[in-house]
């Protein structure tokens, strides 16, 4: 009975320090200063100038490809539209936001182990952190 326990506790140890949890990317970084973003406005090209090359568009366009990618061999109306909405994400946040439809459509397609092997491919471009440990502080 307590060797029993004891496996439980270092399995559980052993777990809680390899869990990664993955974030959405920031909308605006929260280390720049204003002043470095006013000069940055006004530096900026003229408007149609920027929409032909937006900042990032090369690294969106691979973070797309590889959702697309994700959805490759599931022939469904489902993942037809989802492939609809990656192609006209604007940008990596609102892909971010699309992981769990993907995990869904390759989870019924395939399993739930594809899916999630899937899912760790598409985290890669996206921020990632450790989990706060769930104590709280100790108070007097």
């Amino acid at each position: 009975m307590l060797n029993a326990l004891l496996f439980q506790v270092r399995r559980l140890r052993a777990s809680a320090g390899t869990r990664v949890e993955v974030c959405p990317p920031a909308v605006l970084s929260p280390v720049e200063p204003v002043w470095s973003r006013l000069m940055r406005w006004v530096a900026a090209p003229a408007p149609w100038q920027a929409a032909m090359n937006p900042p990032g568009g090369r690294r969106l366009q691979r973070t797309k490809a590889d959702f697309v990618a994700a959805l490759k061999d599931i022939a469904s109306p489902q993942a037809r539209q989802l492939a609809d909405r990656v192609h006209t994400a604007r940008s990596p946040r609102e892909l971010w936001h699309l992981r769990s439809a993907v995990f869904q459509l390759v989870s019924l397609a395939h399993s739930q182990r594809e899916a999630q092997l899937r899912l760790e491919a598409l985290n890669r471009h996206f921020p990632t952190r450790a989990p706060r440990s769930g104590f709280g502080a100790l108070d007097a």
